[in-house]
């Protein structure tokens, strides 16, 4: 059975976009790419144990073994060397990407404390979303018990919509949590 986010895009989403774009091709239409969830960690440098709960916190999230990333070069005011651990990163396609999508929309987003809405100006000029999270806690998969510490991440949508206001529309349809300017 396909994941409810994606029948959500087939049957109501596309046609909207379709017809208030007036695309002619409906391989025009804004659709999502991948999900990238990343969490970088300066503390990895001091405690080696750190980058493998993150780690374990982002398999549980998305389902998805994270890879390890490593500093591109060093910097020498952070005591980091070229090829040091410095965070995780797991990149969703597919059935994958729906469930996590519909996940952070429905069950993680309402649980941050004041939420008021997501930034809507938060997109890149080619319509992919990032967004900040502060805390691993508003995950349901995430027991509370078990979390050493609080950890944030980012999580970027990435989408085919040329502009953001494409973009835009796309996740506003899908039910993303705009705040109102």
């Amino acid at each position: 059975m396909p994941p409810r986010m994606k029948e959500k895009y087939e049957q109501e989403v596309a046609p909207a976009l379709r017809s208030q774009f007036n695309y002619a091709n409906p391989m025009q239409i804004p659709r999502f790419t991948k999900v990238v969830v990343n969490i970088g960690m300066g503390e990895a440098l001091s405690d080696a144990n750190a980058l493998d709960r993150a780690a374990d916190d982002v398999a549980a999230i998305t389902g998805q073994k994270p890879v390890i990333t490593r500093a591109k070069r060093s910097i020498a005011n952070f005591r980091l060397r070229t090829g040091n651990p410095i965070g995780v990163t797991t990149t969703l396609r597919g059935t994958r990407m729906f469930e996590f999508l519909d996940r952070l929309m429905s069950a993680a987003l309402p649980r941050i404390r004041d939420f008021q809405g997501l930034n809507p100006n938060a997109f890149d000029g080619r319509g992919n979303y990032s967004l900040g999270i502060r805390e691993q806690l508003i995950f349901p998969e995430i027991e509370y018990d078990k979390v050493d510490k609080v950890r944030g991440m980012q999580v970027t949508i990435v989408t085919t919509a040329n502009t953001d206001e494409e973009g835009r529309r796309l996740l506003e349809l899908m039910g993303m949590p705009f705040r109102k300017n």
